[in-house]
C-alpha cells in the first residue's frame, strides 16, 4: 500500500535585509502553503544566524524550520516554490522518517 502521509521537516534561510514584514509574509506563505496541502505541527523562527560561509556576499542569514505532514509529493512543489522566490538563499526539506 502506499504511503499517505509523511512528516517533513523543512529549513531554509532567508535574505537577512527583508524588512519585518516582508519576513512574516514569507513565512506565512510557505505555513498556508503546507497547511492547504497537509497540516503544520511547528514553525520555529530561529532568527539572524551567521552564515559558515557568504552567500551573494551576504554573512547572515534568517533561519526558519517548518515542520509538517504532508503527501509525498508535496515536499517536491513546496521545495521548487522555495528555489524560485528570491527572497529564500538556500532551503532544504527533508523526511522524519527512515
Amino acid at each position: 500500500m502506499a504511503k499517505v502521509t509523511g512528516s517533513y521537516e523543512a529549513l531554509y534561510i532567508m535574505n537577512p535585509n527583508l524588512g519585518e514584514e516582508e519576513t512574516a509574509a514569507v513565512v506565512a506563505r510557505f505555513k498556508e502553503l503546507a497547511e492547504s496541502h497537509g497540516t503544520v505541527a511547528e514553525v520555529d523562527e530561529w532568527g539572524k544566524r551567521r552564515l559558515a560561509y557568504p552567500i551573494n556576499d551576504l554573512n547572515e542569514g534568517y533561519y526558519v524550520l517548518m515542520t509538517f505532514s504532508a503527501d509525498p509529493a508535496f515536499p517536491a512543489e513546496l521545495d521548487r516554490l522555495m528555489r524560485i522566490n528570491t527572497s529564500v538563499m538556500r532551503s532544504m526539506i527533508v523526511s522524519k522518517e527512515g
